[in-house]
Parts: C-alpha cells; sequence; structure tokens
C-alpha cells in the first residue's frame, strides 16, 4: 500500500513536504525507543512513535523507512520537519493513540516484516 493511501484511509495529516508520499509501505513497526528502532525495524516499515524529535529523521533514513507516524496527538519540532523535508521522510500525524493506529495499519494488512 502506497503511503498516499494510508493518509487517505486514516485521516492522517501530512507535516512534511510532498516528497516520498509515493512510497510503498511494507510493513509496520511502533516503538519510542529509538534504538529498538535500529534494531528491528525493517526497510519500508511505517514507524510509529511519539518521539518528534530531529533524531526520528536520522533513523528513518537509516533504515530506510516508508515514512513516520506521529500519534497521540503529537507535533514535529520545527527542526524536525526541515530535516524531514531535506532527507525526503515523511512525517504524518494522528490524533489517536499508538495502539489504535496500529490497529487500523494493520486492518489496513499493514502487518510486521518477518
Amino acid at each position: 500500500m502506497k503511503l498516499t493511501e494510508l493518509i487517505r484511509e486514516l485521516a492522517l495529516t501530512v507535516r512534511s513536504a510532498d516528497k516520498g508520499l509515493d512510497r510503498e509501505v511494507k510493513g509496520g513497526y511502533a516503538s519510542d525507543l529509538l534504538s529498538d528502532v535500529m534494531a528491528h525495524s525493517k526497510e519500508g516499515d511505517i514507524w510509529v512513535t511519539i518521539q518528534g524529535h530531529p533524531n526520528v529523521v536520522a533513523v528513518a533514513t537509516l533504515r530506510d523507512l516508508a515514512g513516520i507516524i506521529l500519534a497521540n496527538g503529537r507535533q514535529p519540532d520545527a527542526e524536525t520537519v526541515q530535516r524531514a523535508e531535506e532527507e525526503g521522510v515523511p512525517i504524518l500525524c494522528t490524533p489517536l493513540p499508538t495502539y489504535e493506529i496500529v490497529g487500523r495499519l494493520y486492518r489496513l494488512g499493514i502487518h510486521g516484516q518477518d
């Protein structure tokens, strides 16, 4: 499923530039611990977190993630948005709690990758 479809289906708000929104989402990962995401996420995952600081962009870039969803109504810092736009990492926001947005991703067929 493409990020553009997820945005529409889940009513996500795009906080970074449109660059990268055509990426294919291959799976999903949810964690607020950056080292955990570095160790266990897979290329093409959509990452659900509440962390909105610039380091999330670095992790998403290093792991070649499809994008980041900030849950619980969290918003990225201005510096985070700037870095995301420079790196082409989509940042999406939702007012839903992490548990709820992960459940909705799962229902749409976005599962963890083996």
